[in-house]
């Protein structure tokens, strides 16, 4: 997030700024990935030609850099998150062959504030740009015992304790990985997964068919890929179902027994299965994130092209050896062809996101059964003015999903656009928002935009009385959760701001403020009292905040406890309550 202040001080900023670092950075991490590459090669084939491992790098990199998967990644500004851990992580991993490096020469000192350097230092930076960073020591450890096997270092018995205790402390976070990972499954399956569509155990059983899905897009590439929108993932009920469960799990397991068993015979692509693998462990098992998402792919693929780079140059050959097949110079040829025609889809993959219209479109016929997609996409048609276009694809939609509320209410603004609202259209949003799960802020966002409109008159057959029905609605919904809930109470505080009843409104946001009291929902509220002509009930509703009590009133673990501490240091809202206050009161005694 504070790389974000490299491209704008105030929001909303120009996105093109965010893009254009994104692709810098990108572009360093291709450079880094080659010089991490050249140094396991070095490291790993010490008799090889310094040309040929220069060169097997430089493809390594290049088709990595090149693919079209990674265009989302690096053009959704949002997945800078994405991107950072792995520039730290290749910082953290060329340290780490300077480790070996000063190992080999008896600098223990060196050897041991390199160590340092990359398992403390760059992990840390690596995780606090995401949480995946935290397994940069497990993927030093998945190189460690494959192409660094190969080559033994001739050290000291000092310099190999030292080189033990290293690898003792990469194992002690493996192992608090793994039992974190352990503890959020067994946790999730005892309490449930009520934000979900599915279950903790069908996660687990989706996710190896995922991971094949991801080697089939990284090895047989297309020019456009599904997108940012994935929510039409298929989900493995059981071991059977579908039947392509069973048949991923099994070859997943024999893959990794495979890759540990003979990583000495077959170091690289060991190693490039086991760094795929091991990158995954955080997203891509037991955490219940959405099951599916190109730019987790990005961190993990960084070695997944070296075995080829390595066998286009022919660089695991002996010294001075010629005979191999085919030549060396077809080999060449492509390893060019390759590139290039990665470099052509991911041109034509990135020429997408610079045409809204056709990127919304695109997505959504790659995506059929992906509600967001065919929302995006009827947004679209919407502004183009094609209405009618956009009534078909979310009606259809909407018999398929009927608990979309993201489709429910496009499609009244789409029967608004048309002039065509009419009462079963806001009965299937009813439904579709007291069965929906956590639609998150997409509540707040529609009915702000619509409540203005209900006021004017502007849709025909929607008015202030039918958005409080449709919001009521969701009131009885028991799969929302509690901040869904107090997003709720807070639109029927403001539809009845708009049909000038502050008793209401005051009564729905202290309801609202009650689910969980912060103060920044306390001082917006008031202020929308205040700003609607009703500053006492704004000062009504600030003594509603201060009667709640103060243990309900904590942030959540991680970030939000640091930002918390900041403002309470800087008495940030302490002082935001005292300019509003002093602002009710001058209000409301200009009323009297």
């Amino acid at each position: 997030m504070a790389s974000f202040l490299i491209d704008a001080r105030d929001w909303p900023a120009d996105p093109a700024p965010f893009k254009r670092t994104n692709v810098l950075l990108h572009l360093v991490n291709g450079f880094l990935l080659y010089l991490v590459l050249s140094a396991l090669g070095r490291q790993s084939l010490p008799l090889a030609s310094i040309s040929r491992l220069r060169a097997s790098a430089w493809i390594g990199a290049a088709l990595w850099t090149l693919h079209p998967l990674f265009v989302s990644t690096t053009l959704y500004i949002v997945q800078r998150e994405a991107m950072l851990p792995a520039t730290f992580t290749l910082a953290g991993m060329l340290v780490w062959v300077k480790v070996r490096q000063a190992l080999e020469n008896g600098a223990i000192k060196a050897a041991t504030a390199y160590a340092v350097i990359s398992l403390v230092f760059c992990t840390t930076l690596a995780a606090l740009s995401k949480a995946n960073g935290i397994l940069l020591p497990i993927l030093i450890l998945s190189i460690e015992y494959t192409v660094f096997s190969r080559a033994p270092m001739k050290v000291s018995p000092r310099a190999q304790r030292l080189h033990h205790i290293l690898l003792v402390a990469c194992w002690m976070v493996a192992i608090a990985v793994g039992t974190a990972l352990l503890y959020v499954a067994i946790s999730s399956i005892n309490n449930g997964l009520a934000h979900r569509s599915w279950t903790e155990q069908q996660r687990l059983l989706t996710e190896p068919r995922i991971l094949w899905q991801y080697l089939g897009q990284l090895w047989m590439p297309h020019p456009y890929t599904a997108g940012v929108f994935n929510d039409a993932v298929i989900v493995s009920t059981d071991i059977v179902h579908p039947w392509t469960t069973l048949l991923a799990i099994a070859a997943l397991s024999a893959a990794l027994v495979g890759a540990i068993l003979y990583r000495h015979r077959w170091p690289f692509f060991a190693c490039a299965f086991l760094f795929f693998f091991s990158g995954h462990l955080l997203e891509s098992t037991s955490i219940p994130l959405e099951l599916y998402f190109e730019h987790r792919n990005y961190l993990p693929a960084m070695l997944l092209f070296w075995p080829l780079g390595l066998w286009f140059v022919g660089a695991t050959q002996k010294e001075g050896e010629t005979r191999s097949y085919p030549s060396l110079s077809v080999r060449y040829v492509i390893a060019t062809i390759v590139i290039l025609s990665l470099g052509l889809m991911t041109y034509a993959n990135a020429a997408i996101w610079g045409d809204t219209a056709h990127q919304a479109s695109l997505w959504a016929a790659l995506n059929p059964e992906s509600p967001r997609a065919q929302v995006i996409a009827a947004q679209e048609e919407l502004q183009s003015g094609a209405a009618d276009k956009a009534v078909a694809r979310l009606g259809l939609m909407l018999v398929q999903h009927p608990s979309e509320v993201q489709v429910a209410f496009n499609l009244i603004a789409a029967h608004c656009a048309l002039g065509d609202l009419r009462p079963e259209h806001l009965a299937a949003a009813q439904h579709a928002i007291s069965t929906t799960a956590d639609p998150g802020t997409l509540l707040v966002s529609w009915f702000d935009r619509t409540i203005e409109a209900a006021k004017k008159g502007s849709c025909q057959g929607l008015d202030l009385d039918d958005l409080t029905t449709l919001a009521k609605s969701g009131l009885g919904n028991a799969r929302l959760p509690a901040g869904r809930r107090q997003d709720i109470e807070h639109v029927l505080g403001a539809i009845a701001l708009s049909m000038n009843q502050p008793d209401s409104a005051l009564l729905y946001f202290n309801r609202a403020l009650a689910y969980d009291p912060r103060e920044p929902a306390a001082l917006r509220q008031a202020a929308e009292l205040g700003s609607a002509g009703y500053p006492s009930y704004g000062l009504s509703h600030l003594e509603a905040f201060d009667s709640l009590p103060a243990a309900a009133i904590k942030a959540s673990p991680g970030m939000p406890v640091i930002h918390a501490w900041i403002l309470k240091k800087q008495q940030y809202w302490l002082r935001e309550r005292q300019r509003l206050e002093a602002t009710l009161r001058a209000d409301a005694a200009s009323n009297l």
